[in-house]
């Protein structure tokens, strides 16, 4: 991709292929294509639908839905102290079969968070494996919301956030340590990279949040994809081409939230 030293905006309707830049790019699996998941390839907070689907058959607990809408609002805000809050999400699920929430995952993924990703992204997944370049889905999200969607996509490599289970595949309430998030994010990708010879400066990496501001730094080819608080400064000040993308849902996270709010006053 390009630059020119100011900060290039690209939404679908602005260029007659939005993925060209992409198919001018060297092949081959050298180039790393990595890419966030909340806010990049989904819009919105893919654990919201867990939670309201565990309301809705009473396994969850007011606390834990108001614990994900606070991550939720956070998430939207830019303050979302991650680390602490997947944390406790874990810990609501303590004792849970593994294989049993993954099996969940993967029916909540089909019944309500595969509307959320943007076509848009899928375009760029695409043409970056039609170029043979190394398609990494690089997330802080748990297994059970991003292994479906790596799989919808194609996407063959996973660097996210485990459950800590025990000998019987029982959830202990942790997470596997050290937890995927900021500069954790960004080192787990230099580890992938070196374990299979992808060269980070002529990689991409896909985000939205300023937590991924490390990681951001290290490629290529960033690519901000509606960033969010420091980020969006970052890439106006470094001249960062950004994605603006338009929220593919009929109605936006704002219904979501709201359904989510009566569900746990309920």
């Amino acid at each position: 991709m390009l630059r020119n030293g100011r900060l290039t905006d690209m939404t679908a309707s602005s260029v007659p292929d939005p993925v060209a830049d992409i198919a001018l790019s060297p092949t081959g699996s050298q180039v790393g294509a990595f890419f966030d998941l909340d806010g990049t390839l989904v819009a919105g907070f893919t654990p919201t639908a867990h939670a309201r689907d565990r309301m809705r058959r009473r396994q969850a607990s007011v606390g834990e839905v108001l614990g994900v809408l606070e991550a939720t609002f956070r998430y939207k805000l830019g303050r979302m102290e991650f680390e602490r809050l997947v944390v406790r999400a874990a810990g609501y699920l303590r004792g849970d079969s593994l294989a049993e929430l993954e099996a969940v995952g993967e029916r909540i993924f089909h019944q309500h968070n595969a509307s959320m990703i943007y076509p848009q992204m899928c375009e760029r997944v695409r043409a970056h494996q039609a170029q043979g370049h190394t398609v990494v889905l690089s997330s802080s999200a748990l297994t059970i919301h991003a292994e479906p969607v790596a799989r919808h996509l194609g996407i063959n490599h996973v660097l996210c956030n485990h459950f800590d289970v025990d000998e019987h595949g029982l959830l202990t309430g942790d997470i596997r340590k050290p937890i995927v998030w900021g500069r954790n994010k960004a080192a787990a990708v230099r580890r992938f990279c070196e374990s299979n010879a992808v060269d980070l400066p002529r990689s991409y990496f896909y985000a939205d949040g300023e937590e991924d501001i490390d990681l951001m730094s290290l490629v290529g080819e960033p690519c901000p994809v509606n960033p969010r608080g420091r980020l969006a400064a970052m890439a106006s000040e470094q001249g960062w081409p950004v994605l603006r993308l338009d929220d593919p849902r009929p109605r936006g996270m704002s219904r979501s939230l709201r359904r989510l709010a009566h569900l746990a006053r309920r």
